[in-house]
């Protein structure tokens, strides 16, 4: 079944809504990381004190890190997402050709691949 015109609309306002709601984040995360430890500890002279602490500090950028590397990699999707609308290419399947189930699209917009053939490229992902 091809997606109509109404669809497409919605679906990429969502995309839109995604993106932008990635975009604030990762702005976020970026304005965290730019925090000294002075500031994220609010401890004034500037020196983490502790073990503890100077660890906690990396811990927490190294999750921030990770957090906006997997934003990131979404956003990619989704401006791949918007892309394939605008091309006519959206719900099509890029490994069988087939639609991609509304139901999937619903859950996961800016999904490449129908279920089937995402299921498999997981599986031989896996050792």
């Amino acid at each position: 079944m091809a997606i109509t015109k109404d669809q497409l609309k919605h679906f990429k306002q969502l995309l839109i809504t995604e993106r932008e709601r990635i975009v604030g984040e990762l702005r976020s995360l970026a304005q965290d990381a730019l925090k000294t430890p002075r500031d994220a500890s609010g401890d004034l002279s500037g020196y983490t004190v502790h073990m503890a602490d100077m660890a906690t500090d990396t811990h927490e950028r190294e999750l921030s890190m990770n957090v906006a590397s997997n934003e990131r990699e979404l956003l990619y999707q989704i401006d791949d997402a918007l892309k394939r609308i605008d091309d006519g290419s959206y719900g099509v399947c890029q490994a069988c050709g087939k639609a991609i189930t509304m139901s999937r699209l619903k859950a996961v917009p800016y999904a490449l691949m129908c279920i089937e053939c995402q299921r498999v490229k997981e599986q031989k992902g896996k050792p």
